[in-house]
Formats: structure tokens, sequence, C-alpha cells
């Protein structure tokens, strides 16, 4: 981590490029349209996880579940899944145990977005009201924990140990990572490894050991399981990384959840560590966690006079290359290439 946060913590503004010149015009496999056939069904097969008698329960249970999600994990886990089975026997077909890894994905996910909005005291997600906003806290909080089980018990049902290692090991980053969100760096440096660490734990790891589940469970070749979990890490800390970008360049409409969000939970993100640089003021108000009045303000107008927005983005390209160089290792398949072009769309999605 130090060495990352030292490569990218000197490089200049002036190496800065654009996202959509990130990758080549090659001609790509749409991900979205080639993930769809294996995706069908997929909420109404999560809710069939989430039988339950308790009408309140299976209401709340339901509510982010409506279909209405990009289902961005469950979407790369099928095309690492068909990317691996094709790299090793020329299989086409998607097994049903990495479609589970994928639904597993994707439970696990909004398990941790439930708590996350209870610990924030968030209001509104994905467009729409919260479960604590409607439900209460102590709701929401077993609703999420519902929905955990359900994905424990889904897993445990593919049989295989080594998935059930690898996929419990996420559930344990992102009690970590929020852990490690709670707390702060003095030192510059260890304040932008702390970042990375916590991004890695709370984003990137459901990613990449999904990504390595299904790597396992279509080929034996413990390279390809290594490659499937570099592309994972590289693709989840990006994703993350530009998360944290639109929180200063994105309107709370489109969105879906209000900006400045971050600074009003007194995060520093990787916006605000670049500004830092610039703005060595931002530090103080950083180790008090932007709590006294003003400091959300004033730290916002920093980073957008800075190049902490512009230097976060070529740090997600980066992480962008690393992931493509991985994922170029498989042969060459539809599958592959629309892994490619995902790290594209990762760049430049703009909610």
């Amino acid at each position: 981590l130090k060495n990352i946060v030292t490569r990218f913590h000197h490089t200049s503004t002036s190496h800065c490029c654009s996202c959509s010149k990130t990758i080549s015009d090659e001609k790509y496999q749409d991900p979205f349209q080639l993930g769809r056939k294996d995706l069908k069904n997929l909420y109404e097969d999560i809710k069939k996880e989430l039988l339950v008698s308790a009408a309140e329960l299976k209401e709340m249970c339901d509510y982010y579940f409506d279909g209405k999600g990009k289902a961005f994990r469950p979407m790369i886990v099928v095309l690492m899944a068909r990317a691996c089975n094709i790299h090793h026997n020329n299989s086409k077909e998607v097994q049903a145990s990495q479609r589970s890894v994928a639904i597993i994905a994707e439970m696990i996910h909004t398990a941790s977005l439930v708590h996350d909005d209870v610990i924030d005291d968030a209001n509104s997600r994905r467009g729409k009201r919260t479960l604590n906003q409607i439900w209460g806290e102590r709701k929401a909080v077993l609703a999420g924990d519902f929905i955990l089980s359900a994905a424990s018990v889904a897993l445990a049902r593919i049989g295989n140990t080594t998935i059930i290692s690898v996929l419990t090991q996420v559930i344990e980053d992102l009690v970590r990572g929020e852990f490690l969100q709670l707390g702060s760096k003095e030192n510059e440096n260890e304040r932008f490894a702390h970042y990375l660490e916590k991004t890695f734990k709370k984003t990137a790891s459901l990613i990449a050991n999904s990504c390595k589940a299904v790597s396992i469970l279509g080929c034996p070749d413990p390279k390809v399981h290594e490659i499937a979990y570099q592309y994972g890490k590289n693709v989840g800390i990006a994703f993350q990384l530009i998360d944290d970008v639109l929180d200063f360049t994105s309107c709370a409409d489109h969105l879906g959840k209000p900006t400045a969000a971050d600074l009003k939970l007194g995060l520093a993100t990787g916006p605000v560590l670049f500004a830092c640089r610039q703005f060595p003021e931002m530090n103080a108000m950083i180790m008090r966690r932007f709590s006294k009045p003003g400091d959300v303000e004033r730290a916002w107008k920093y980073v957008l006079q800075s190049d902490g927005v512009q230097q976060t983005t070529y740090l997600a390209q980066r992480y962008c290359h690393a992931a493509t160089r991985e994922i170029r290792k498989l042969r060459p398949s539809p599958a592959r290439e629309a892994l490619v072009h995902l790290t594209e769309m990762v760049l430049t999605r703009d909610k």
C-alpha cells in the first residue's frame, strides 16, 4: 500500500488524462448485453432465498431487490465465470454453482448497504428512502442480518469448503473495513494507505473474492484464480475511487444519495487526501473529522480548488489498467473483452 501511495502521491497533475482515452478504441462486447442471459430472473431467485412468513420482514428484505439496480457485481461474476470456463476447456456455459456465487455476492452487498445506512444514519439510497428511515434502525439491522444469513445458507448449499472459505473472507473484510473507517491516521502517507486498505475491505474484497470463487469452480489452475482475484480487486478499488469522486462532482438526484455525504460523515476520501497536499490547513479538519461548523463547506471548496478530483480519477485509471493487464492473461473470448470494456465503464460512469 505504501508503494502505491508513494508512486501515485507524487504524480503531477499534467499526467492526468481523459477517462475516455484510458483504453484504446477497440470493438468491445457490451458487458450488460453479454451477462443478461445468466442474470435473467436474478432478483426473483434472490427473493426465493429470502422466503419468510412474516409479512413485514419479507417487505423489508425485498425492498432493494426490486430489479431496478444495475446488478453490477453479479454481472462481473458471471462474466468472469464465462471467461475462466472458456480459458480452461472452451466451455461457454455458466455453471449453476457459479451463478449461485453471483446471487450470494449481491445478497452480501445489499446486506452491507442496509447495515451501512444504519451506521451512517443515511436517509436515501438508490433514489429512495432507506430501510432505517422507514422501519427504524433496529428492524433494519435485523433485516440486514437476515439477508446475510440467507446468503450463508445459499453458500453452504454449493457444498464446496474452499468456496465457503473464500466468500466468508468477504464478510470478515466488511467488518474490518467498517472499523478502519471509524479511525484515522495523522501521518499523511499512513493516512492514504489506511484509506486504500479500507477501500479494499469495504468494496473491493467482495468483487475480488467472488471472481476468485467462480474461477475455482470453473478451472483448477491457481494462476487463473489469482488473475480473477487481481482483476476483481483492481476494478473494485477503482469503482470506489470513482464513487468518491462523484461525491464531489455529481448532483444528488443523479447519484441517488446526497452529495458531500462523506464529508458530512467525517470521512476523508481520495479527493480530500490529494487536496490536502495543496491546502495543508485541511489536516486539522481531517483529524477532527470535519466536525466544526463550516468545516464541510471549507473542505468542499478546497477540494474543488485543488487537483484532488483529477488525481483520484487518475489513480482509478491506473487500477483499471492493472485490471486490464490481468484479464488479458486469459484466452481471448467475448467475456474477456466484456471485462476489459467494463473497466472503461467504471471510469466513465456518472452515478
